[in-house]
């Protein structure tokens, strides 16, 4: 026996599951966080946290994509960053794991996992022999050191998930959140009739149909649905020259509830406490809240839409792939990785 030994390993498995029940019943604070991060850490081999640990300041931790590992040095001429899950032993992959379900909701749990499952589908439709699609292609990165009470952060990232998690004096922010889905609808086969963010769209669908003609007009900001998210990846979420759509001052009850009902879809793939500060920001950006639409109205056409307040910005679109093919993310004006919480921070600090 090499490294820690069976029962060394037995312990790192019971600790994993503990985490990931204790997670549930603790509503992921801070310290659940820590503790799942510290024992994911605790796991690895020299090598294994060299690559996934980092330091909180550096440059890493901003970045972030949703295509394809295989595409990624393609574009930016580097690796995706961080430790993937192909590369752990099984008693890793559980503490990976645990740390992953310790930034979401049980909702947003099942979202994460179910995606990631989505590339086994792939690789069976482009019968992929290069391992460009594999569900173990799911990257974990620790930023600093995770205590309840510290500043540090973690990101797991891959095709279709980039989580990001912020931990700044027992305070977290969640943000950017990505979720796509390719297929967002399979079509074939025995997983068939699954869709992975099926809330989402039909959520905005329902809103749309609850607006009269004249509603709609204003709603639907361009006939044809844009390529992508607008934001794409980048670091610093921003919209110049759009249309904003429809402001929330225009509906009435029922259909406010139905763009309630779809901020909160997004708000709660995160635990309870973060969670409930996206609800604060929604109640706080009152009637300063626009609806847009772009593309077919038409169930299986092309479209896009966007929900946007001062401090947040939800977008989504379903056109790759025949419309098959969802991008969706939560974004925080000033607040992605933590940037207002740390602004204040060091501003009281000195």
């Amino acid at each position: 026996m090499t490294g820690l030994g069976s029962k060394g390993r037995l312990i790192i498995v019971g600790m994993g599951a503990v985490l990931l029940t204790s997670a549930y019943h603790r509503l992921n604070s801070p310290s659940v966080m820590a503790d799942a991060a510290n024992a994911f850490l605790a796991s690895l081999t020299p090598e294994q946290r060299e690559r996934a640990a980092f330091d909180f300041k550096d440059d890493e931790r901003y970045f972030w994509h949703f295509i394809p590992s295989a595409d990624i040095p393609k574009r930016y001429n580097r690796p995706r960053k961080g430790l993937p899950l192909r590369e752990m032993t099984p008693p890793q992959k559980h503490l990976a794991q645990a740390l992953l379900n310790a930034g979401l909701s049980q909702r947003g749990y099942i979202k994460a996992t179910t995606v990631m499952s989505l590339e086994d589908i792939l690789k069976q439709m482009e019968k992929d022999t290069a391992g460009r699609r594999d569900p173990d292609l799911y990257f974990f990165s620790v930023f600093g050191k995770p205590s309840e009470k510290g500043t540090w952060g973690y990101r797991v990232e891959g095709h279709h998930v980039s989580l990001h998690f912020t931990v700044v004096n027992g305070k977290v922010v969640g943000s950017p959140t990505f979720f796509g889905a390719n297929p967002a609808e399979i079509r074939q086969g025995p997983r068939q009739g699954l869709r992975a963010l099926a809330r989402e769209e039909d959520l905005a669908r329902e809103l749309l149909n609850a607006l009269s003609p004249e509603q709609r007009k204003v709603a639907i900001v361009s006939a044809e649905a844009y390529k992508d998210i607008l934001t794409e990846a980048s670091r610093k979420a921003a919209l110049t020259g759009q249309p904003s759509g429809l402001p929330a001052a225009k509906l009435n009850a029922k259909q406010r509830e139905l763009l309630n009902a779809l901020v909160e879809e997004y708000a709660w793939n995160l635990p309870e406490p973060l969670a409930v500060a996206r609800m604060d920001q929604l109640k706080k950006a009152g009637n300063n809240l626009h609806f847009a639409w772009a593309g077919s109205t038409e169930k299986g056409g092309p479209h896009y839409y966007r929900v946007q307040a001062q401090s947040f910005l939800i977008e989504y679109d379903n056109t790759q792939n025949g419309a098959n093919h969802i991008h969706s993310v939560w974004r925080d004006f000033d607040g992605d990785w933590g940037q207002d919480l740390l602004k204040q921070h060091y501003s009281s600090s000195h």
